[in-house]
């Protein structure tokens, strides 16, 4: 049979878009051009591959079942492509989208953007935050590179733990507290950091094993947030000593140390698999990680800690 295998790259289009003028926008081609391509791309799939519901199309399970497939394909095509080329940062015109945590946000992305503009200044960064639902935005390519505290559970997602970071308990400047008893902090009344809004997290887990409960009477998405609220000098919050020191110092807060066994939380970035021999990809990957050691005065600290899901 032969193919056009450029139906593959308009059937990407497609099939994220979810229409032809999307698609022709994308591709930067007419939305005749696309609707004929569409044509052609039914006629060999044996699917309509999209039907129209109003105004908006819809996949039909057949687009649904080979999306991921067909857009691997296209993200591998293009690699075997580019792989011989060499990577000249001079001229380099790409644009990465970062997930992160806006505590690794405030922390590592001015060093990370300095680096990068200096280097390759054709390179845009852009940093989004985290949702509130867990997605596969590294597998469809909508993100290029993740940074969390949790190691990617599917085979097809790469990472590397770049560095470890240590809890500790963020309280006003003016708080009598050097130190907190057990006692003492769970006394306290307490903000947590959740982007789904959730009021216990594992901390709450150790205390309960230990017969403890603490007070806990908001959370907020950010860790920016949670701070804010402890700069008012009513409350305390459990946060991430080297991603937040910066930033609580700006708001004149203090950080404490956690009355409990030392608890690590690694600092992880994440990338899918169809990435590993993309030179600018791997570039990239390399001023994080010296951006996190820049900002991380000992990347092994609290490696002897036990680790927390967060």
């Amino acid at each position: 049979m032969q193919l056009d295998l450029n139906l593959l790259t308009a059937l990407d289009a497609l099939l994220e878009e979810g229409s032809v003028a999307g698609a022709a926008d994308r591709l930067h081609l007419t939305a005749p051009a696309v609707s004929r391509a569409l044509g052609r791309i039914r006629r060999v799939m044996g699917d309509e591959i999209l039907v129209r519901t109003g105004r908006t199309m819809t996949p039909t399970p057949r687009a649904l079942a080979v999306r991921e497939q067909v857009h691997a394909l296209v993200q591998q095509a293009q690699l075997v492509l580019s792989a011989e080329h060499d990577l000249d940062l001079a001229t380099l015109d790409r644009t990465f989208t970062l997930k992160w945590h806006d505590a690794v946000v405030n922390t590592i992305g001015p060093e990370l953007l300095a680096a990068v503009r200096a280097q390759a200044p054709g390179v845009r960064l852009r940093l989004l935050a985290e949702t509130d639902a867990d997605t596969d935005e590294l597998r469809h390519g909508h993100v290029d590179l993740e940074i969390g505290a949790n190691p990617p559970v599917s085979a097809d997602i790469r990472h590397d733990v770049m560095a470890r970071d240590r809890l500790v308990v963020a309280v006003p400047a003016d708080h009598p507290a050097r130190t907190f008893t057990i006692e003492n902090y769970v006394a306290a009344e307490h903000i947590t950091v959740s982007r789904r809004g959730r009021l216990h997290d594992p901390i709450d887990e150790l205390l309960h094993a230990r017969g403890l409960t603490r007070r806990v009477v908001a959370t907020v998405p950010t860790v920016a947030a949670a701070l804010r609220f402890v700069q008012r000098g009513e409350l305390v919050a459990t946060v991430p000593e080297r991603m937040t020191g910066a930033v609580a110092a700006e708001l004149g807060l203090r950080l404490v140390p956690l009355p409990l066994a030392p608890i690590s939380i690694p600092v992880i970035a994440a990338w899918h698999q169809r990435y590993d021999g993309d030179r600018a990809h791997t570039w990239l990957r390399e001023q994080l990680r010296a951006a996190i050691h820049q900002a991380v005065a000992s990347p092994n600290a609290a490696q002897n800690g036990r680790e927390l899901p967060i």
